[in-house]
Order: C-alpha cells, then structure tokens, then sequence
C-alpha cells in the first residue's frame, strides 16, 4: 500500500547496508503485505452492523528512531460505500539517495457490515522509474489487473494462476480489519485472523496472532486502547524463491502490528507497525488519527 512507500525505503536501505538487494516496488508491496493487515470475519455470517465513521490519520516512518519519511491515510465508510486513499514518501537523508513517493486508492460496497472492494489503483514514483498497478474485482475474484509498464517475465519467479487470483483481498482493503459481533472490537479476537492478499504480483497469506493490549495517544486525535498482534508473512505464489528478502520476511517472527478503531464502526486500522531490521527497528507509526462517527444518510423524499 501506497502510504508504506517510504516504509519500504526503510527495509530497503536497511538491507543494502547488510548486502541484500531489494527493489523499491517488491519493497512497496512487502510492507503492504507485512504491515497494514489483515481482514477478519467477512464471510463469518455475522449479523449486519452499524458501520459509518471517517478517518483521517497522518503516520511518521522511523528507522533506528530516526524519522526518514511520512503518509497520510483518508477512509470513508458509509452505510454502502466505502473508499480509502493513502500518499507517502521519504523525507530527510533517505530521500537524498532513494527518494521516493507513492499513492493509492481502494473502493467498493459494505454488504451486511463487510468492506467489499471492487478496484484498487497504486502508484509508485522511485529516482529511476514510476510503475502503476490496477485490480479490479468481483466478490473477492480478480476480474482483471495491469502493472505499467508491464514488467519482464522472470522465469524464476513462482507463477501466479487463476486459482490464485479467487477469494482475495487488495493490500488497501486487506489493512482494514473487521471485527465481527456486538462486543468491544478492540479485544485481543481481533488478532485471531489469516487473510489472503493478491497485490498485482504477489500472491500471499498474512496471519495474525494477539500478544498484548496497549495504550497509546497520537500527538493529535486519537487517545485509547489498541489490541497488539504479531504479524506473519507466508509467500503464495508470484516471487522469486530465492530473494533473501523473501526469505527474511517469511522467517521473521517479531513483527508486530498494533489496530485502533474507526468510530462507529466494527473496522480496526492499524495505527503502528513495528519490523526489526539489520540496523534496528523500523517503524511505522499515527501522528495524527481523527476519526468520528457519521450518521447513516437519510433517502430524498419527493
């Protein structure tokens, strides 16, 4: 997702100073797929609840507690829409020598409670290349999709079927987590989760598992209880076995990811995300989370 760009410059670097080549836009879809997560309960028949609320939240990146970039992130729910969009980029040293930017945007219908995405758009800008992606889908199928340019065949890389392509999440509507049922989602439920993710070019699983329930306060907006849930990444299809990134990631078993509430709503969004790196934690994290809730539309009369 587009607002983990400068995230992605962060791993990147952190690995160029460990040897570990790692292109900007695998770069991007990895912290899509590692950090702003995972969806719950969608299909778990739970009974239609109230979810109209707005988010606007602004995020600082930190690499070994040194800020090197920054996103915002916008979501409107309402009762049969929603749409979300995000924009980072690198800021500081990291942006002298791998600058980047990036944006992004999903949309669909909420059925019954449930965020169902029909398109996703994203687009990353690097000092070398700008590349653009497009999904669009149908109840969780892939109806069709681009990257531009269109990208070399790598006959190295495991090839991502049609099979593939069905009951999955864009990474933009895959980091909003529904929380089904009447209780507080904000609850440690919320992290017993897997989502399947289909990015564009990869293919893979994010699971989640609770370890903690914290306090936290951005320095603007939003003060209160998050749950924390590590955070695994299981490649699919659509990568190349033997990137040392991919291997790292998949190893990995100290990221974590903590979720805050949207309000009036039973959807969850991440406000940090926390992965080690060679040279030290790299983080994500809301300076800035408002969020209220809104009031379901009332129909025009004649």
């Amino acid at each position: 997702m587009p607002i983990t760009l400068h995230f992605a410059q962060v791993l990147r670097s952190a690995c160029l100073c460990r040897g570990v080549r790692l292109d900007v836009p695998l770069a991007g879809r990895l912290m899509a797929l590692c950090g702003l997560a995972v969806v719950l309960g969608l299909a778990s028949g739970a009974a239609p609840a109230a979810a109209q609320g707005k988010l606007e939240a602004q995020y600082e990146a930190t690499l070994a507690g040194i800020p090197v970039g920054k996103g915002a992130w916008n979501i409107d729910i309402q009762d049969d829409v929603f749409s979300a969009a995000a924009a980072g980029g690198t800021t500081g040293l990291l942006k002298s020598f791998t600058g980047g930017s990036g944006t992004g945007a999903s949309q669909g219908r909420v059925v019954g409670g449930a965020l169902v995405a029909t398109g996703y758009q994203a687009s990353t800008t690097t000092q070398k290349k700008t590349e653009e992606i497009r999904i669009t889908l149908d109840k969780g199928n892939v109806k069709d999709f681009a990257i531009l340019p269109e990208p070399p065949v790598d006959p190295d890389r495991i090839v991502v079927t049609e099979a593939h392509r069905r009951g999955v999440w864009d990474p933009m509507t895959a980091s909003l987590l529904r929380v089904p049922g009447t209780g507080d989602p904000v609850s440690q439920d919320a992290c017993h989760s897997s989502a399947p993710v289909f990015d564009g070019r990869m293919r893979y699983e994010l699971k989640l598992d609770f370890k903690r329930m914290e306090t936290v306060k951005a320095e603007k907006g939003y003060k209160g209880p998050v749950v924390v849930c590590a955070i695994y990444f299981v490649p699919i299809a659509g990568y190349i076995p033997d990137r040392p990134v991919i291997k790292y990631l998949a190893a990995q078993r100290n990221m974590e990811i903590a979720f805050a509430p949207i309000a009036g709503t039973r959807i969850l969004v991440p406000f940090w995300l926390k992965v080690p790196t060679p040279l030290g934690p790299a983080m994500l994290e809301a300076t800035s989370f408002i969020t209220a809730p809104q009031p379901p539309r009332v129909a025009k009369t004649q």
